[in-house]
């Protein structure tokens, strides 16, 4: 089993910048891609981007890209997501999560976190 929590959400004023953090525990593979969804209110869960175990290979969503990076550090078994000039729509709850697969599927993640909200103010 593998766990994941994240950190570093809160309230930022548009045009600011919070780094996310997500940590994970428990029994790991190689295997695993890592990914970053968010969830607006009344919206469907989104990709916002991942990121191979290797760290070679990232990818992101049309609406973040540029704004934001995914990066990891292997000797925490950490992944980041860092989210610059942030925008009022990007208000979400934010998870991490894990991938033995797609990047870009829900269904392919079978690891969850807790979530973390995120409120970005006009």
């Amino acid at each position: 089993q593998m766990q994941l929590v994240e950190s570093g959400g809160g309230l930022v004023q548009a045009g600011g910048s919070l780094r996310l953090s997500c940590a994970a525990s428990g029994r790991t593979f190689s295997g695993y891609n890592m990914g970053w969804f968010r969830q607006a209110p009344g919206k469907e869960r989104e990709f916002v981007a991942a990121i191979s175990w290797s760290g070679g290979f990232t990818t992101y969503a049309d609406s973040v890209k540029g704004r934001f990076t995914i990066s990891r550090d292997n000797a925490k078994n950490t992944v980041f997501l860092q989210m610059n000039s942030l925008k009022p729509e990007d208000t979400a709850v934010y998870y991490c999560a894990a991938s033995p697969g797609s990047y870009y599927s829900l269904a392919s993640y079978d690891y969850w976190g807790q979530g973390t909200q995120v409120t970005v103010s006009s």
